[in-house]
């Protein structure tokens, strides 16, 4: 168990958290929520020692060994992937390689020989001589294929580089596990198989995510940061937002009769507290009235921006048509004979692991790369907005949002602009920021207002939630989820996928195409289907040949 103490944090005069008493139990996953800037990730830095806070202790039941999941992504540059999920477990290392430079001496000892006995025992105790095949199987489970095992981290990839950081967490059963955002990065595959991991752990888990079907998945309670406080609720993500709406709705109506009470008992004092034969009717009013109290209801801290695609034309009966596209990456096929045509009404969601062949087909249709060969046609009616991948090479000039984002405005007023930017949560002076400083959820933020100035009708967003809260997200979802046109995406996101794609694209390894008409979750259950059958019919051919 894991508890905080009348914990108070401050950063000057602003208190993040203000006499925080709350614990976590073991056979819990807790999924700590909040705005952007509540405080999330900081709680987790003083849960786990990492940052002190300025009022307040943290407890830790004696003997319990925390895992944090770290962000540092070059921390580990010059030891292997499977060497660094070992060192998940710190003190399972150190005997490693202690007894490794034991057994390494030429001249060895009586004493060596002891404390290797003791090593030996010890490591044993701890299941070590499974600590490689234990690491090998986390690795392979997020999607690290064995062949990168014993790379150095710096010779991996980002991605690759955060799942070994995630496996490194999840290693040697820790009692308490402290994981902040562990889905950033992560493909879909993996975010299920983290899933079920997480669903199968019996100790304590604290998640931040913004991953709404993520926290419903695994979550058993959600802690929900705001108003400087920290508020348990049992259940998933979508059990706290249901209650937390209830809880607010009845606040809100208990006070609205209590207002109609005062009134009510205002109106009789004034009418009769010159009356004598009332008087003593009034008096009692006035003590009552004394005692009602009103709730005090105060703004929660979480603030949604309004998204809403709205397109200049209605979209006609030809979209897109792509045929025989190719392309090579380095010396790796990402794109081969990709064909397919767009209907009118096609949300196609792009899924799967090749992320970088599906950016890569995004950059062609949106005439940022060329195919090595084949051809795609826009039909005349079809105007198209794009959100890329990388969104910081949009925003590389010393210039203001407001400045930026008239570039694109059909009205060269700045008011206008300045209307959308208050909708998308930047008000008044928050225009004149420079856009070369914004935080990546602020990015986000502009890149979207430019899409809704544009009024396209076709809309390709290349894995848009990475840097939003759970509130833009959730604008977001429901935007498309509203929208009168086309919509070619990416996300890790599995709700935000599941609600808005209508029709499912998988760019496979090798560089083909899975087209289905169906939905994410439809698809993901033929494709398990699809793996059994494949099982099946391999036990069979083993028990032919047998």
């Amino acid at each position: 168990m894991i508890s905080a103490n009348n914990v108070t944090y401050r950063i000057g005069k602003k208190a993040l958290f203000e006499d925080v008493n709350i614990k976590f139990t073991e056979g819990n996953c807790y999924g700590l929520i909040g705005a952007n800037g509540a405080g999330k990730s900081t709680f987790l830095k003083i849960l786990s020692g990492q940052i002190e806070p300025s009022k307040g202790d943290i407890s830790v039941t004696p003997g319990q060994r925390i895992s944090v999941l770290e962000q540092d992504h070059f921390k580990y540059d010059d030891f292997k992937a499977i060497e660094t999920v070992i060192m998940g477990n710190q003190r399972l290392y150190d005997i490693m390689k202690e007894k490794e430079a034991i057994y390494a001496k030429e001249d060895f000892s009586e004493e060596d020989g002891n404390r290797a006995s003791d090593l030996e025992a010890e490591f044993a105790e701890m299941n070590g001589w499974e600590a490689e095949s234990d690491a090998a199987q986390l690795l392979n489970g997020l999607g690290v294929d064995t062949e990168y095992h014993d790379k150095l981290m710096k010779d991996l990839s980002g991605n690759e580089k955060v799942k070994v950081l995630l496996a490194k967490a999840l290693f040697g059963n820790p009692d308490i596990l402290l994981l902040d955002e562990p889905t950033n990065h992560l493909d879909l595959d993996a975010i299920s198989w983290l899933e079920e991991f997480l669903a199968n752990f019996e100790n304590t888990v604290i998640v931040v995510s913004h991953d709404r079907h993520f926290l419903n998945q695994v979550c058993t309670q959600i802690a929900d940061i705001d108003y400087a406080k920290i508020q348990l609720y049992a259940g998933n993500y979508d059990f706290w937002y249901e209650s937390s709406q209830l809880i607010l709705k009845q606040r809100k109506e208990a006070n609205r009769k209590k207002e109609e009470k005062i009134k009510e008992l205002q109106e009789f004092i004034q009418r009769f507290s010159a009356n004598a034969s009332k008087s003593k009717q009034a008096t009692s009013r006035k003590r009552a009235l004394e005692k009602i109290e009103l709730d005090d209801i105060r703004p929660s801290s979480r603030k949604y921006p309004y998204v809403d695609f709205r397109p200049e034309r209605e979209i006609g009966n030809e979209v897109l048509e792509v045929k025989g596209i190719n392309k090579t990456i380095g010396s790796d096929t990402a794109l081969k004979d990709i064909s397919f045509i767009v209907n009118k009404t096609d949300k196609i969601a792009f899924v799967g692991s090749n992320e970088i062949a599906t950016t890569a087909l995004f950059n062609i249709l949106t005439e940022n790369a060329e195919a090595d060969s084949g051809e795609f046609k826009w039909g005349v009616t079809t105007k198209v907005a794009y959100f890329p991948k990388d969104i910081g090479a949009e925003f590389t000039e010393d210039i203001t949002i407001v400045e930026w984002l008239t570039r694109y405005s059909p009205d060269p007023d700045p008011t206008y602009v300045r209307g959308f930017l208050g909708r998308m949560l930047f008000p008044g002076e928050d225009g004149v920021k420079k856009v070369n400083v914004l935080s990546g959820g602020e990015k986000v933020r502009v890149l979207l207002s430019r899409m809704m100035i544009e009024e396209a009708n076709v809309l390709i967003f290349d894995d848009p939630t990475n840097h939003l809260d759970m509130e833009s997200i959730t604008a977001l979802n429901n935007a498309l989820i509203k929208f009168n046109g086309v919509v070619l995406f990416t996300s890790h996101d599995h709700q935000f996928v599941q609600t808005i794609g209508n029709r499912i694209m998988e760019i496979l390894p090798d560089g083909t195409l899975v087209d289905r008409m169906t939905t994410y979750d439809e698809y993901l259950e033929n494709d398990e289907l699809a793996r059994k059958r494949q099982g099946t019919s391999d036990l069979s051919d083993e028990d032919d040949m047998n």
